[in-house]
């Protein structure tokens, strides 16, 4: 069984609780995790690059000279890839980086990536943020009184949440997410995970039922 500290919405410490034994196992699987991350970052990727080859580059539609009698080494155009402002040769095109993850492999990423900041005791549980509206002065407060004003920290609401996340847009270093929508990178990217304890109960019953 695996502990959290518990804090209110205001930051004041309460007693440990035990996380669903659903999610927190212990279980840990490095190469879903870097498969994970991997797929990601990839899929990031916009792919819009694009060289000129010698079809695409403007002149060299005649000879430079002609074939024989020069001394020189024939030519055929001026656009030729050794040629200054010829094409390039093999250079990038417009492409998809698109990779695709079974659907439980990226569960098992995402569970061995909670896992790992739950073992190292870089995850913690609080009441539901019920901000009235946006305010980035309480959600930098509370970050300070959790011990995780200056980190990469990530906050998974039980549900979308438009207060909270307003909060913490002007934060550079704080996420804010639906529980179901957070992936195994960015549990990895955050030093400190917040997780609002209803979003943890709730996912423990989607998981038995």
């Amino acid at each position: 069984m695996i502990e959290a500290p518990r804090f209110s919405a205001a930051g004041e410490p309460q007693a440990a609780v035990a996380l669903p034994e659903a999610l927190f196992d212990g279980t840990v699987n490095q190469d879903a995790m870097h498969r994970a991350v991997v797929t990601y970052l990839s899929n990031q990727r916009q792919g819009t690059h694009q060289t000129k080859t010698r079809h695409f580059v403007t002149g060299g539609n005649q000879k430079p000279w002609r074939q024989k009698g020069t001394g020189r080494a024939r030519q055929g155009s001026t656009r030729a890839p050794h040629w200054r402002h010829g094409g390039i040769v093999f250079g990038p095109h417009p492409r998809s980086y698109r990779l695709g993850i079974p659907r439980k492999v990226r569960q098992l990423a995402r569970k061995s990536a909670l896992n790992v900041r739950a073992r190292e005791g870089n995850l913690v549980v609080v009441e539901p943020l019920a901000f009235a509206k946006p305010q980035t002065k309480q959600l930098a407060g509370l970050l300070a009184r959790l011990g995780a004003a200056d980190r990469k920290v990530l906050v998974l609401t039980a549900e979308s949440s438009p207060n909270v996340y307003l909060s913490g847009r002007n934060l550079p270093e704080v996420r804010v997410l639906p529980f179901a929508d957070a992936t195994a990178y960015e549990v990895l990217w955050a030093e400190t995970v917040v997780i609002e304890w209803p979003a943890l109960t709730g996912a423990g019953e989607a998981v038995h039922a």
